[in-house]
């Protein structure tokens, strides 16, 4: 009994390793789609990490992006749509957050394909 508990055990985490590596294979991917595309200048992943001259960082921190969003149906398309057109600097909800006014455009920097690849990456965060 002992043998086949530790058999199926085996079976189920060698079945799911290659996941695992899947994930950490897309997250080396997206980090470096970031930053080959600048997004890395404005965004950290991780909160509480400070900006420039140790102001408030210049976007909110990609955690905090998931948390916002997490649930909220269209986020993925509406975010998407910030990353390539930019944000309204009068509207913003991130104001008092971070140093930035809005978000610049960034349909030269990056493909639509990839920006919503990045931002679904991003709204996966924990």
């Amino acid at each position: 009994m002992k043998y086949r508990h530790l058999t199926i055990t085996l079976l189920i985490t060698s079945l799911l390793s290659p996941l695992a590596l899947a994930d950490a294979k897309n997250d080396t991917e997206m980090k470096k789609l970031a930053s080959a595309s600048g997004c890395m200048t404005c965004h950290g992943i991780e909160a509480g990490k400070p900006g420039p001259d140790g102001m408030k960082p210049i976007g909110p921190a990609w955690s905090d992006v998931a948390k916002q969003y997490k649930g909220k149906p269209g986020a993925s398309e509406f975010l998407t749509r910030v990353v390539l057109e930019g944000s309204n600097p009068y509207s913003s909800h991130w104001k008092g957050k971070v140093s930035g006014l809005s978000m610049p455009p960034n349909a030269v920097a990056i493909t639509e394909g990839n920006a919503r690849q990045l931002v679904n990456w991003i709204l996966a965060l924990n």
